[in-house]
């Protein structure tokens, strides 16, 4: 499947935020790409134009394809509670999400890698499916032929590893538990997700 492998710098500069991490590159130009980027002025924006823009850094950040985004936003809507937060939850419960979380890569495009590779165990049982939904109970590790690859070291040795609350993860054995679905308020991602639901229900 097709994913964005455009300058992901820019791309963010675009947005306003590091959306794929940290990026040394943003800080140092944090301002809209282009040959104006720096003096332009902010142009008053529709509220379609918002809305969409929103979705688009949702997919982005993410690394999610607009039919598969569209299809977890459906499931989102079947299920109970506020169709926003429902979002937010089953794109953090991804696999590839999951790993990026845990720190066995720097990046969610690095992560998805990994699993694609088959370097990635699910309780036990190798996962390569990157949209793979994580259940609380889940232990997701990587595979003992796998915990030496140099991007999984490199990862951890920098220090990049992050504590959240729904995840607890061990180091010597390079595992993590799900511990619960996380609430919108533990999610750290600055998405306004209630402008995604006002764009689809259009």
């Amino acid at each position: 499947m097709a994913r964005y492998t455009g300058p992901r710098t820019k791309k963010s500069r675009s947005f306003g935020e590091a959306i794929f991490g940290y990026d040394k590159a943003f800080e140092k130009r944090k301002y809209a790409p282009g040959q104006h980027g720096n003096s332009r002025k902010r142009s008053t924006q529709s509220e379609y134009a918002v809305q969409l823009k929103e979705k688009q850094k949702a997919k982005y950040t993410y690394g999610v394809l607009e039919r598969q985004f569209y299809k977890t936003f459906e499931e989102a809507a079947r299920k109970h509670g506020v169709t926003g937060e429902n979002l937010l939850r089953l794109l953090e419960q991804r696999l590839d999400n999951t790993c990026y979380r845990l720190g066995f890569a720097p990046t969610r495009s690095a992560a998805r890698q990994l699993v694609n590779h088959k370097h990635v165990t699910v309780n036990g049982r190798i996962v390569n499916i990157p949209s793979f939904t994580v259940k609380v109970g889940d232990v997701i590790s990587i595979r003992e032929k796998s915990k030496n690859i140099e991007i999984v070291q490199d990862t951890l040795k920098a220090a990049r590893v992050k504590k959240y609350g729904w995840l607890e993860f061990n180091s010597e054995k390079l595992e993590g538990k799900y511990l619960e679905i996380p609430n919108r308020d533990q999610i750290p991602e600055n998405i306004k997700e209630q402008l995604i639901v006002e764009l689809y229900s259009k």
